[in-house]
């Protein structure tokens, strides 16, 4: 197969409708197969081509019942403009070649942008929970063909990303668990799936996390658009708070966090029950969410040659046993927590 950036070069003029760009880079990626690539157009002037391998064929990308040459990427983007949500402009598309073309929003995601301009991070995450609130609002009702409404973290898909851990985070590095041990995590991955799933289903994100939201500064001041949101589907209301808060790539304190959970009730008008209700659902979906991730990053390691996610594996196991430290008082997760206690260590 001829290799993305000869593809690339060979496409660009029908993408942007000039003979030849001034330079084309390859781009950073982040934990999934896609590559990105930055096209200098003119001086001052640039885009971003993703390339999707073999996006005729991902289950990821394609929607199941439609031609490739629609991809979720596209019609998410559409839907989120169309709500007021900011993302980027699409400019052009070569789908039958794994091609998109969009709006080069520069380098400064959230992360980045905070290690410059760390005082600058409760403004953001203020902004980043009400713009999620106003989203999840606007996309209270969907269309009915939305590929959005035909995914969701259902009790399988949730069950499946639980045994993730097991089998990466902790048979993939040799902690076995006994007889007594694999009893205990297969009824804390059931009783933590099958209670998610049981919730009223929004729209979701599904990575809403300070890698996937990039800053663009303008005269009001720093604003953030999201990215990422092609694998959008149905899911809890807390879920992107989840990615959010319990982000493994950041560290925040509990009142931190406690402010941004009240400051998603205000914006929802949400009574006192209410949010005490989001609490508790943001602690179980931190422990269903952050055991996949953390089986996620030896996976990438062990599976995709990429080690550069391992080191967020103790911090994210971390995160898991404190939401289990504040949820003893069920007692499957209480089990769960001894067991990742003795297994992994902590407290």
């Amino acid at each position: 197969m001829t290799e993305p950036l000869t593809r690339l070069r060979r496409l660009l003029p029908a993408l942007t409708g000039r003979s030849e760009p001034l330079a084309v880079e390859s781009m950073p990626g982040g934990a999934s197969t896609r590559q990105f690539f930055r096209v200098t157009l003119a001086p001052g002037q640039s885009a971003v081509a993703m390339y999707v391998p073999d996006a005729t064929r991902s289950d990821e990308i394609v929607k199941a019942d439609a031609p490739p040459s629609k991809w979720p990427f596209i019609e998410v983007r559409e839907l989120l403009a169309e709500r007021g949500v900011s993302v980027p402009s699409l400019l052009g598309e070569a789908c039958a070649d794994g091609f998109i073309l969009v709006e080069d929003l520069g380098d400064d995601t959230l992360a980045r942008y905070l290690e410059r301009q760390p005082d600058a991070r409760e403004a953001l995450y203020r902004r980043a929970v009400r713009d999620l609130a106003e989203a999840q609002r606007a996309l209270s009702a969907l269309p009915e063909q939305s590929v959005v409404q035909t995914r969701a973290f259902d009790e399988d898909l949730l069950e499946w990303e639980v045994d993730h851990f097991r089998e990466w985070a902790l048979e993939a590095r040799q902690i076995e668990l006994d007889a007594e041990g694999r009893s205990v995590f297969a009824r804390a991955a059931k009783h933590l799936a099958k209670t998610i799933a049981s919730w009223p289903r929004h729209f979701v994100h599904r990575d809403y996390q300070s890698r996937n939201l990039m800053v663009r500064t303008g005269p009001d001041g720093p604003a953030l658009v999201w990215i990422d949101f092609q694998d959008a589907l149905l899911g809890p209301r807390v879920y992107d708070l989840v990615a959010l808060l319990s982000d493994s790539y950041q560290t925040f304190d509990h009142d931190f966090v406690q402010a941004r959970l009240d400051e998603y009730a205000a914006h929802l008008e949400l009574d006192s029950a209410e949010r005490a209700a989001v609490g508790r659902e943001f602690l179980l979906v931190t422990v269903q969410r952050k055991l996949k991730d953390a089986g996620r990053f030896v996976y990438i390691d062990r599976v995709r040659g990429n080690p550069a996610f391992l080191q967020f594996v103790e911090p994210t196991v971390e995160k898991v046993q404190g939401a289990l430290s504040q949820l003893t008082d069920d007692p499957v997760l209480a089990d769960l927590k001894r067991l990742l206690d003795r297994s992994l260590g902590g407290s």
